[in-house]
Parts: structure tokens; sequence; C-alpha cells
């Protein structure tokens, strides 16, 4: 596949669903750094800071082309508008840039995205991060790794992490400032986050979702994420030996990650923010 002067690989169709996503996500990376790296515009989707550009479309496209010539039979669901259905009952999911603004500024805080999901549960996920050469990946019958390096942050041994409390914990999260003009989300958001012990908001999901099943990050929570934010990261946490949680608290889904005592204590914490 061509896009302009940026060329991408043909995958092969017999890879298995794994090394198919690993590819996809590093193709895409790939493909985008490059086009940033040629000079790129944005357009704003829904306020300054939530942007789309060339590099973000053409991603999808060759994530999307390469699925249909690949897994002919699944659905495929884009962010940047991608909706081809299916017969398989599965579906992939596509983050081609997660991060937009981070990666339109210079900063390497952003990634490739993808997930595999059936009718009942998402099946795996894969996140490239280009600039920092990371991969993880991960699902439901694969443990997660980094780079190919099996994690165990949340493994069931002395050390794990899924017994430590949310307030000895980092939490990586995400809210637009305008929502915090509205109670409804800002006392769930304030309850949980003055819970944990430091936050971090870096400015991708995936990126922080990543670093939560490899230890880097204690948990992480935030509101109202669509698919393609969501479940890449869901999946490698989870398969990671983490825990994954949602809860509709004031008319929002708030979605969480960590281990099974700090994702319970984040929901907690959340829940005390409810208006009756």
């Amino acid at each position: 596949m061509t896009t302009g002067r940026h060329s991408a690989v043909e995958l092969d169709p017999s890879l298995d669903d794994y090394q198919l996503a690993s590819a996809l996500v590093r193709e895409a990376g790939q493909l985008a750094l490059l086009m940033r790296m040629a000079g790129l515009q944005s357009q704003q989707k829904t306020s300054v800071s939530d942007v789309v550009t060339a590099a973000d479309h053409a991603a999808e496209a060759y994530v999307l082309e390469q699925l249909r010539r690949c897994r002919p039979e699944d659905g495929i669901l884009g962010e940047e508008g991608a909706s081809v259905p299916g017969t398989s009952g599965r579906t992939w999911v596509i983050d081609p840039v997660d991060g937009t603004y981070n990666f339109l500024h210079g900063s390497t805080y952003w990634c490739s995205a993808i997930a595999l999901k059936d009718s009942s549960d998402v099946l795996l996920g894969a996140i490239f991060q280009p600039e920092e050469d990371k991969l993880w990946l991960g699902g439901s019958t694969r443990h997660a790794t980094l780079n190919g390096e099996s994690l165990g942050v949340f493994r069931d041994n002395n050390g794990s992490r899924n017994g430590t409390p949310v307030g000895e914990l980092g939490a990586a999260t995400y809210i637009h400032p305008t929502w915090l003009m509205d109670p409804m989300c800002a006392m769930p958001w304030h309850a949980a986050a003055t819970s944990a012990a430091a936050l971090r908001m870096l400015g991708s999901g995936s990126c922080d979702l990543g670093r939560v099943a490899d230890g880097q990050l204690g948990c992480w929570f935030q509101h109202s994420c669509p698919e393609w934010d969501w479940l890449p990261g869901k999946a490698i946490v989870r398969a990671a030996g983490g825990a994954t949680d949602t809860v509709r608290i004031n008319g929002l889904e708030w979605f969480m990650a960590g281990g099974t005592t700090a994702v319970r204590e984040l929901r907690a914490a959340l829940e005390s923010g409810s208006v009756a």
C-alpha cells in the first residue's frame, strides 16, 4: 500500500491474530511517524485539544486495507470512521494514533493501538509506541508482553501488585478541563484522584494502560472512553494478571485498571461522588 510518498508493507494473511495485531500497530505507528516528520497540519474535532491529522487517517486506512485482505470475515471499527460489518462475530477496533495532541506537538507519548473483540468480550490488544519502540501485546489466550518479554507485576507471588492499595500508587488519568466545571463529573473524579498517592495525566490512555500492565504506572481511571481508547489496554492489563472494571455514576461511564485492590478502591472512591 502507498500513501503519498510513505509506503507500508502488505501483511501475510497466514499470521495468527497476535502476530497480525503486532504487525498492524507497528506499521501504522511507523507510517504516522514518517508523515509527522514530513510535516502535518491538523483539524479540530470537538476542541482545541481534540485534533486529527492526515497521519491519523492514513494509518487507519492502512490498517483497514490490511484487515479487509487478511481477515475478510471480521468486522472493523475505527476512530476515524472505519466501519465494516463482519460475518464472523469478531470485530477489530482501531486507534491509528492515540494521543494525537501529543503527536502533533512533538511528544513521544502517543501510540497506535488495536483490539480484537467478539460479542462477549475483548480477545486481544496490541499497543505500539513508535518513538519509544515499545510494543505491548496480550489477550485471553496469551500472557501480556512488552517487546516479547513477559510482564509479571500482577502475578500472584510475593511482590504482586494486586494487593497494593490505591493510596500507595500513582494513578494515571485524563479529564478535559471543561468537564471539571460539571459537578456530576468533577465530584467522582476528585474523589478518585485524591485517593491516590500521586497523579499522572500524560495524554494517551493506551500508553497509560500499557504502563499499568508493565508496572510503570500504578493504576488508571477515566470516564467516557470509546472502545478504541479502552479495549486494547483492557486486554493487555488483564493478560498481565491485573484487573479492570467499569461503573456508571451520575450518568457517566467510568473505566478503571490496575491491581485488584486498587481497582476496587478506585470504584468505591468514584461511587462516593455519586449524587442520589
